[in-house]
Order: structure tokens, then sequence, then C-alpha cells
């Protein structure tokens, strides 16, 4: 269902890959919701996978763009203004990337080289984003920049690796920039922390399974599908939200103010209970001299 929430206004989205992309359910609501849009990429993004069919569906021209490169958005950044004929409104940063997660390299045995890459693709290419399009005065007053982020940007999770420190530092970003642009263009930053979602990205990460299976658990709402997260960031992308700014998001069911839920209890009970079983069972194969 349409409420034109964004009728009339113009964004940028970056990190559309394929149809299991939260980048691509916000462009399709986007679009739903009245805006116009310029989709974007890494040239390999591009063609691995499949952006030209949603380009096509929102009738949205893509631009190739390493979010790393400061040359590649200025020219991104002029190629959507001359597409808009100006000024735009919204942006949605939803770009991560980790090679030591993607090489098996454990937390305590980082490459640091693949740190520095895994800082600059998933959180500092958020500031470079923000900074061209601050001095080529892109975005329109009161315009709107989310980015995603995930709460192991607080919380250790096992596997998360050099990501968590990722996180941390865009929602550091989000802050310390909401501040300078909301004081001279009332323009909003937040970043959104999604649930556990199947993404491709996501999908790389150590016991994904076994995490969104113990996050469902213990949200009382359970996990946020990426269609889900598309409706929360539309919502930020609209007037509905103009003095939301500087702020965390937690769009998780729940899971992020939950200590211990009856379903995750009685999981973890069972569990211990087949665990005291194989304890009993190895130490006595063949019965307890009581039993």
């Amino acid at each position: 269902m349409s409420y034109n929430l964004l009728k009339g206004k113009r964004g940028l989205i970056f990190g559309a890959l394929n149809e299991q992309s939260i980048a691509w359910k916000v462009a399709e609501r986007a679009v739903e919701e009245g805006a116009e849009i310029v989709l974007t990429n890494t040239a390999v993004s591009i063609r691995m996978g499949t952006i030209d069919r949603l380009a096509q569906k929102c009738n949205a021209p893509v631009v190739a763009a390493d979010a790393t490169s400061i040359a590649d958005l200025e020219n991104l950044i002029d190629r959507a203004m001359e597409h808009f004929g100006g000024k735009f409104d919204f942006i949605l940063h939803s770009i991560g990337m980790s090679l030591n997660v993607r090489k098996g390299r454990t937390y305590d045995d980082l490459d640091y080289d693949y740190l520095a890459k895994t800082l600059d693709i998933s959180a500092i290419s958020f500031h470079k984003v923000m900074q061209v399009a601050r001095r080529k005065d892109a975005l329109n007053d009161w315009g709107s920049i989310v980015a995603l982020s995930y709460i192991a940007a607080q919380r250790t999770l096992y596997g998360y690796n050099d990501m968590a420190d990722a996180k941390a530092l865009l929602e550091s970003i989000a802050r310390s920039f909401g501040y300078i642009y909301g004081r001279e263009k009332n323009i909003r930053i937040n970043t959104v922390s999604q649930s556990p979602t199947p993404t491709t990205a996501g999908s790389g990460v150590m016991g994904m399974q076994d995490l969104m299976d113990f996050a469902e658990r213990m949200s009382p709402l359970g996990n946020a599908s990426a269609e889900d997260c598309a409706n929360y960031v539309i919502a930020l992308f609209s007037d509905l939200t103009r003095k939301v700014t500087m702020q965390n998001l937690y769009h998780d069911g729940g899971f992020s103010s939950m200590g211990m839920s009856r379903r995750a209890m009685r999981t973890y009970g069972k569990g211990l209970c087949m665990e005291f079983k194989d304890v009993r069972d190895n130490r006595f194969p063949f019965g307890r001299p009581d039993e």
C-alpha cells in the first residue's frame, strides 16, 4: 500500500545488488511512495548482480561508483543532480564488506590491510559520501540520510569480526556529521540497526543461520525482514521524521532490549539436558552403576 510519503522527493540509493538486498527493497518502496531515484554500486557489483532489473522496474539510472573514491563520488553526485535537474532529498548508505570475514581470518588474527579496507568500505565511505554531498550542496534543506548498522556495534557477537568495529565507527560518523549537517541545513542523519538479515553480505558472517534463529527466539516481535526495514527507512526519508537525527535506531523486533526470552530459555534448557545426557552416556556407556 502506498501513502505517497515521498511524493515529489528524489534520492540516491547505494548498495542494491540483488533481490535479497535491503537497498533493493528500499528502492522499490521509495518509488512506490512517489520518489524518483538514482541507483549506484561498484562496477563489479553491477556486473555480478541484477541491479539492471531493478533499474528498469524503478525507471532509474544506474551510475557505477566506488564509494571509497572521492573522484567517483564527485562524478556520481554530479550525475545525480544532472538527472534530477537540481538538488535531491535523501541518501541510503547500504554498504559493508570485510575481507577478513571473507578470508576466514578471526578477530584475534586480523590482517590489518584487510581491516583498513573493511573500515574504508563499510564506514569511512559514509563520511566521504556526505562530505562530497555537502561540498556540492547536493541535498535540499530538511533532507534525510540513513545508513544501515547492526547491534554488533554495541555488543560482542561471535563471528561478526571486524565488521563490528566498522559499524561502531559508522554510528559515530552519523552523530558527528549529523550535528554539522543539521545545524547548517536541517539535514538529519541516522543509522538503522537491523535484525540479522540473509542478504548476500550477511550470509558471509560465520554462523549466520544460528544467529538468525537465536534473534528470532529472543525478539518478542521476531526478526525484522528486509521488507520491514525498507518500510522503516522510507519513514525516515519522509517528512514525518523531520526532528529525528543523530540516532542509532534499533529495528530488530525488540531484540536489543531483551535479556532472555522464554523461547530462548526453553531451547537453552533442552540443550543443557542433551549435553548432560551426552556426558553421562560417554562416562557410562553401559549405563550408570546404580541404574
